[in-house]
């Protein structure tokens, strides 16, 4: 039994701390704030509820996986997941609308060419096929397996972009997702629709590889799910099964710095000066200065020590965005046909991704317009709780905490919602502002950043951190290490750190 020191009561940390403390070892989580969750929040105000965090689980199987091996009841006994049907609704510039059927690709393929015209659902599905190929030659290297020290085979994209001949020109072929939407896609709705996909994780479609394109095919195929009560309900789940594997919590514990002896991690020291000894220590939050004195946390040559990716961010695009939110209390019921989640797209999404990526503020954003059909989230049944959201510039590249900006972001997003939700002003009881501010503030984050997932291609420029550091006995885990960030991607990351502790440097990953 070995002593392990966790630091951060996120996702992934919890997830790691769980599957440790199964294999019999002693583990204290060290949590700055006085919550487990990390960036899984949620906001209550006179019986409305709000997840401020993650809304929607992508491969459950991840958590399905983390209960079966950490207790004897699983996920669906401990919270209550069902998928929404259908899995989106979009809107687009010239007021077409399309609702894509959850995890059936004849549906989605049906479902296109009835709202776009013949010939749209037979693009995106052969997009999606070439996608597959993605998702099937990256998977185990990118999500499965420990980022291996030759993580250089990762800079090239598996996507199987097509090869275009072109009159007295050299053939091209699609190297970023604003490619793919225009050589592969042609209807401009078509691209909006993958554009959305990217900058709902926080990548630049102009900038992010080909192979962003496993994002769509993983929703599609693996469905969207919905946790009643909110995500957080199933943060709540998890922090108990960690309470139930004798996993001890230390809240308001903020940890100053990762003590080493001997050459390798051996606790650590909290702000108050308390030090705790531990054999491992997990970092399941991101890495800032000073937390290992003396030294950086990865090797040169390893993949976060490359220029490109500045301080192990793990994305090449340079600004990391965050999020923007609007927290809608409504009279009036919800209807019964209305859409869980709907994407109200603009005209210029080109104006949008310089305006998130170069520090700006958006005109008009893509806007996520989520609609929960969930009791616990409103005081009765003559009211309803919706939740409006756009991928923003981080807080300092934008001041967040300037009111009259909150007040026009707010509103357009407001404006834009009303195609999703008629008479949406009219129903207003109450609305409450999150932005990067509030995040930074939850997460410690400094700029309110949150992570996207790794992504393969683009000479390695979008993946993230190894689990393993340079310093023998400190791992990281979460959002901002391998595999990247996103809900799946933080349990990924927490079974990829108890396998390398449990199991040592010969872990390969799940088989």
């Amino acid at each position: 039994m070995a002593r392990i020191a966790v630091i951060g009561a996120g996702m992934g940390a919890m997830a790691a701390a769980a599957r440790l403390a199964v294999a019999g070892h002693r583990v204290t989580v060290y949590e700055r704030s006085e919550t487990f969750g990390g960036s899984v929040g949620q906001y209550a105000h006179e019986g409305f509820a709000f997840d401020t965090g993650p809304t929607l689980l992508h491969l459950p199987a991840v958590y399905r996986d983390l209960f079966v091996k950490t207790g004897k009841e699983p996920l669906e006994q401990c919270v209550t997941v069902t998928q929404v049907d259908p899995a989106s609704r979009h809107i687009f510039a010239d007021g077409t609308a399309v609702s894509l059927p959850n995890a059936s690709r004849a549906g989605v393929v049906a479902a296109l060419d009835t709202a776009l015209g013949d010939g749209a659902g037979a693009a995106w599905g052969e997009f999606l096929d070439r996608a597959r190929d993605a998702w099937d030659r990256s998977r185990r290297p990118l999500l499965e397996e420990p980022l291996r020290s030759d993580w250089q085979v990762l800079g090239r994209d598996p996507y199987p972009a097509i090869r275009q001949r072109r009159l007295l020109r050299s053939a091209r072929q699609a190297r970023t997702v604003t490619e793919v939407g225009a050589w592969e896609l042609s209807d401009p709705r078509l691209a909006a629709l993958l554009d959305g996909y990217a900058l709902s994780y926080g990548l630049d479609p102009l900038r992010a590889p080909a192979a962003a394109a496993l994002l769509p095919y993983m929703e599609e195929t693996f469905g969207s799910w919905y946790v009643s009560g909110g995500i957080r309900a199933l943060a709540q789940a998890v922090y108990e099964r960690c309470l139930a594997r004798k996993v001890e919590f230390v809240f308001g514990g903020e940890v100053a710095r990762v003590v080493e002896k001997d050459g390798r991690a051996a606790g650590v020291e909290l702000l108050d000066g308390t030090v705790a000894e531990a054999e491992h220590v997990v970092l399941g939050a991101r890495p800032h200065p000073g937390l290992v004195p003396g030294q950086e946390l990865w090797r040169d040559g390893d993949v976060a020590a490359q220029p490109r990716q500045g301080q192990g961010q793990g994305q090449g695009q340079g600004v990391v965005p965050g999020r923007f939110l609007v927290l809608l209390s409504l009279r009036g019921a919800r209807p019964a046909d209305a859409v869980h989640r709907t994407l109200v797209h603009p005209a210029d999404g080109a104006a949008e991704r310089e305006a998130v990526f170069g520090g700006g503020l958006a005109d008009r954003p893509t806007v996520t317009v989520l609609r929960p059909d969930d009791p616990s989230t409103r005081p009765d049944d003559a009211h309803e709780a919706v939740t409006l959201m756009a991928t923003v510039a981080p807080h300092g590249a934008v001041d967040w905490m300037d009111t009259a900006l909150r007040e026009r972001c707010a509103d357009a997003l407001i404006e834009a919602a009303g195609a999703a939700v008629p008479g949406i002003r009219e129903r207003l009881l109450h609305a409450e502002v999150r932005t990067p501010a509030e995040t930074a503030t939850d997460t410690g984050t400094e700029d309110g950043s949150v992570p996207a997932p790794a992504l393969a291609g683009a000479k390695g420029a979008y993946l993230h951190p190894s689990n393993r550091t340079r310093l023998p006995g400190l791992y990281t885990a979460g959002g901002w290490s391998h595999p990247g960030g996103g809900l799946a991607h933080a349990g990924m990351s927490g079974a990829l750190v108890a396998g390398l502790i449990v199991e040592g440097d010969g872990f390969r990953g799940s088989q």
